[in-house]
């Protein structure tokens, strides 16, 4: 069975670094992480099944992969500690503190080794934490003290591990023990906040577009259809997910199982955290798809549309994620403004660009258009000379020049990708998630 911890390590490694997932303060490559968590509990269990979980209980939380890839991969117990291990709640839910106690009942219910996991989990991430950002690590202790007696069922001695752990970081801070929640707002959000002040805008990117706007029918057939009539259908057919129903209602889903030489089917009941109503905003069907790769969508109390990632290359999202960009870079021309009135930002762009920049203008206004320079600036030029500036870095949470670059690109080709009708779901489904959860953390804290 080391062939198992051995395939979790591989994919869990693959999935994190094919999105560059970083440790925030370290820079180290997130495996490490979930190396230090696996060879905590490998000190506690040699159950492959719970080191291999340990390896993968931030996939789908952070990356592309979801619970159905878990499951295919590793099993159904696997699954059921990483399903465990991640958060439930949405950012719709309201508060951060509000979220946090969610995913705390959600937590409590989970299994021993799930919480042994979790454990482990906690003591990698407070340490680091509290040893590189005083700020957050207060955040972070206080979370900590809340969570610990949900999980007195894990480890004993990891258990007595992390609560020393906390202990010694809270004394440190005159934090006393079991205070209430504290939360800081992080600079990010306060930023971004300032883009959906307009109501009107509020109502765009959190109403306007929903569930009916990209669902499609669910196909059912009777529960009582052969597997092998279900796997024709889902081979041969343009579905790749199909109803079943009993007494006239939907309740399940076949998918097609590929992973043998030989197909067959998964039958699933619906998970409450994949059903939503028609009428959804399309910013929480997006954090569903996060976690899932079908979203189920219901109307009149019967499930009949489901939602996949694939789903998110149509218009509607094209239109609503381009809008968004859009507001974004007229957020950074105002702020350019602001800081550096004058023109003064000249000294940040090179003279290559500029005169490009210039030429632009020149073109417009021949036209007709009425526009200053700044409009005649790239998306990524005007986020280069922003980064100039050390206030702007730190509202926006980047704590290096270079971090800040990278999320730049990833915009841009977000962007160039969404105007060229390109593929966004296989290139840029980590950055729609980070857009979308900014948003979405946005307007539910306004």
């Amino acid at each position: 069975m080391k062939l198992l911890v051995k395939s979790a390590q591989h994919f869990a490694t693959q999935a994190h670094t094919q999105i560059n997932h970083l440790r925030k303060y370290t820079k180290q490559p997130y495996q490490m992480h979930l190396k230090r968590v696996a060879q905590t509990v490998s000190e506690i269990t040699d159950d492959p099944e719970i080191i291999a979980a340990a390896w993968l209980h931030d996939t789908v939380e952070d990356t592309p992969a979801t619970f159905e890839d878990i499951e295919l991969n590793f099993g159904s117990r696997v699954v059921q500690f990483v399903f465990d291990l991640t958060d439930v709640s949405r950012p719709s839910d309201g508060s951060r503190a509000l979220r946090k106690a969610i995913d705390r009942e959600h937590l409590s219910q989970a299994s021993p080794a799930a919480k042994t996991i979790k454990l482990a989990d906690l003591i990698d991430n407070c340490a680091d934490i509290c040893k590189h950002d005083e700020r957050f690590g207060r955040v972070f202790v206080v979370e900590m003290q809340q969570l610990l007696p949900h999980l007195v069922d894990g480890d004993e001695r990891l258990y007595r591990r992390a609560e020393r752990l906390c202990s010694k970081w809270a004394e440190k801070w005159s934090i006393p023990p079991s205070a209430g929640t504290t939360w800081v707002e992080p600079p990010a959000l306060h930023a971004t906040r300032d883009l959906f002040s307009n109501r009107k805008l509020q109502r765009l990117f959190g109403e306007m577009f929903c569930a009916r706007d990209v669902a499609e029918s669910l196909p059912s057939y009777d529960w009582n259809i052969s597997e092998r009539e279900l796997v024709h259908l889902l081979s041969n057919g343009d579905v790749s997910v199909i109803g079943l129903r009993r007494s006239g209602f939907v309740y399940g889903y076949v998918l097609l199982d590929e992973t043998n030489k030989k197909p067959t089917c998964l039958k699933r009941r619906f998970m409450d955290a994949q059903l939503v109503d028609i009428d959804t905003p399309l910013l929480n069907v997006i954090a569903i798809l996060v976690h899932h790769q079908f979203c189920f969508v219901s109307s009149m109390g019967q499930v009949a549309g489901v939602i996949s990632r694939n789903d998110i290359q149509k218009p509607a999202v094209r239109m609503w994620l381009f809008g968004l960009i859009t507001l974004t870079e007229q957020y950074m021309a105002e702020q350019i403004k602001l800081i550096w009135p004058n023109e003064e930002w000249f000294k940040f762009t090179s003279s290559a660009r500029l005169a490009k920049s210039k030429e632009l203008k020149e073109e417009r206004e021949r036209r007709g258009q009425k526009c200053d320079l700044l409009d005649c600036v790239q998306l990524s030029d005007k986020a280069l000379i922003l980064i100039e500036d050390t206030g702007y870095m730190e509202r926006f949470g980047f704590s290096s020049r270079r971090e800040a670059k990278t999320a730049i690109k990833e915009v841009e080709s977000l962007r160039n990708n969404l105007a060229h009708g390109q593929d966004i779901v296989s290139y840029d489904w980590p950055q729609i998630i980070r857009m979308t959860s900014r948003v979405n953390e946005t307007l539910s804290n306004r």
